[in-house]
């Protein structure tokens, strides 16, 4: 025998007292008379007591039944709410998502994905962790993340990288400097120039440096920043070049600075989704990551600013 009430058994006993007629629960759930009778003997005798005093006219709780009906409506309103809550999570209707992703990511792609999540799941609370790559990584891995958007060249084990984007890298320069005139350039051409770049444990340092090491040259790396809003302030200022992907060039408009291919060698980013292998993505998680992916596959390629007279 069960030594616990069923869900079922729950509802027949809570009914059957709300209505006091067997007839009136029975039609409430939509359930026959001798099925309802059944459930509330199987509930007696698991509870052990009679809940209920029956005559050929009238159902009434017994003292027994006063206690527990109560008991047993409370019980079954917050069953019935975590199932419902539960079921609002799975249809992405309610719950959270946390979101760790590179900051130039954050900045030129969520705002467009999010805003199409929003408009059809608005009670999906959003939390975006913007940061460099090793603490993308880190996020994901320790689980504070449900997933991140990060850099694919870390090989960041033991995460699981799904590609989205490869991207050229471009030197973003002043519109004066002595190579905006070139219509590519190469690294060699920035031997010597003041580089303005991103933290080393940033993905883009690390492929900078990576491609420094190969085509052996030396840089000057004379500002480390967070931000490509910096970085694009500071060459607005004449403080330096940088290297940046081709998603977060500066403005064609824009009147201080100058964008040029990296031609030799190129320096190539490849953006992606990372999850833990041995963490299931949740309901929200993957209706997100489906946008994303829709996103990408229709996004033209990041532009690539040339040479012209009027850049």
């Amino acid at each position: 025998m069960p030594t616990a009430l069923s869900l079922h058994q729950l509802r027949a006993v809570v009914a059957v007292a709300r209505y006091g007629s067997f007839v009136a629960a029975a039609s409430d759930l939509a359930t026959s008379q001798p099925a309802l009778s059944r459930a509330i003997k199987q509930a007696e005798e698991i509870l052990g007591v009679v809940l209920f005093a029956r005559s050929t006219r009238h159902v009434a709780l017994t003292a027994a039944g006063r206690e527990f009906a109560p008991a047993a409506e409370r019980m079954l309103n917050e069953l019935e709410l975590q199932i419902q809550n539960v079921r609002e999570l799975a249809e992405q209707r309610r719950g959270h998502l946390v979101i760790a992703c590179l900051m130039s990511i954050a900045h030129s792609v969520l705002p467009g994905v999010i805003a199409t999540y929003r408009r059809t799941y608005p009670r999906i609370e959003l939390f975006v962790r913007e940061g460099v790559q090793s603490s993308v990584a880190d996020e994901v891995r320790s689980g504070a993340a449900d997933f991140g958007i990060g850099d694919m060249a870390g090989g960041e084990a033991p995460l699981h990288g799904e590609p989205l984007q490869t991207e050229a890298c471009h030197v973003v320069l002043p519109r004066r400097h002595r190579l905006a005139s070139r219509t590519t350039l190469r690294l060699n051409d920035l031997v010597g120039e003041s580089v303005i770049t991103m933290p080393v444990e940033s993905g883009l340092r690390r492929l900078i440096d990576g491609a420094v090491t190969g085509a052996g040259v030396r840089l000057t790396y004379a500002i480390t920043v967070n931000q490509f809003a910096t970085i694009y302030e500071f060459i607005g200022r004449g403080l330096g070049i940088a290297i940046v992907p081709a998603s977060v060039l500066p403005s064609r408009r824009d009147a201080l600075l100058i964008a040029r291919p990296l031609r030799e060698p190129r320096i190539m980013r490849q953006v992606g989704i990372l999850t833990r292998p041995d963490r299931p993505l949740s309901p929200a998680a993957t209706g997100f990551l489906a946008l994303l992916r829709s996103h990408y596959r229709s996004a033209p390629a990041p532009r690539s600013i040339g040479h012209s007279s009027a850049n």
